[in-house]
């Protein structure tokens, strides 16, 4: 069974269609909510294009099933979120390893909400990338307050260049440098966050 026949039994797999552009959405600093137990779940191809949402993700980002299939999954991305770690995301899943990552997502009215992504790989018969997997999964509050301190500023080293290269180089620069303080890799430093005590939520 292909992945998308799966996801059609599993109720709301499509076939792709024609991808289409991103609407205007501002955020509106207005937090959409969804919980602890619900996972959101999604397929792309090689390219990042959503080949299945399941449900949770339908409702959680505001967008209708058919607005989601075929097209990018930076559909979702929002404009706070750093470049650097989207940077790394794409350094990683290529090679066929997972990736743990914090991510900020936009929702289609200009909410927003927080997830863990655990994002793979998926391979065909060959062996070869043909897409990626991700679940995502709900951030207690003091881990968002934690991560958004720390992208914020890695986000500021980014939007101080002029330039796309130079803000991409700035950003891994800026992560780089609070990982080393830390003395942390980007997982370590999400599982240190992950697996901790929430109730104060810490220090960046």
């Amino acid at each position: 069974m292909s992945p998308t026949e799966a996801a059609h039994r599993r109720g709301t797999g499509r076939r792709p269609g024609p991808a289409r552009g991103r609407r205007a959405v501002r955020p509106t600093g207005v937090e959409r909510a969804f919980g602890p137990e619900e996972i959101i779940v999604s397929k792309t191809d090689p390219h990042g294009v959503v080949t299945y949402a399941n449900d949770v993700f339908v409702r959680v980002s505001g967008y209708a099933e058919d607005e989601i299939l075929g097209a990018p999954h930076n559909l979702i991305r929002h404009p706070a979120m750093p470049r650097a770690v989207f940077r790394l995301m794409w350094d990683v899943i290529p090679t066929g390893q997972e990736l743990f990552a914090y991510v900020l997502n936009l929702a289609a009215d200009g909410g927003h909400y927080w997830v863990l992504a655990h994002v793979t790989a998926s391979r065909g018969r060959d062996g070869q990338v043909v897409g990626y997997h991700s679940n995502r999964r709900w951030v207690p509050p003091g881990t968002r307050r934690t991560v958004a301190d720390l992208y914020a500023r890695v986000r500021a080293a980014e939007d101080a260049q002029g330039s796309t290269p130079d803000a991409l180089a700035a950003g891994a620069a800026a992560l780089g440098a609070a990982l080393d303080d830390a003395g942390l890799t980007y997982d370590a430093w999400v599982w240190s966050l992950a697996g901790r005590d929430d109730a104060d939520g810490g220090a960046a």
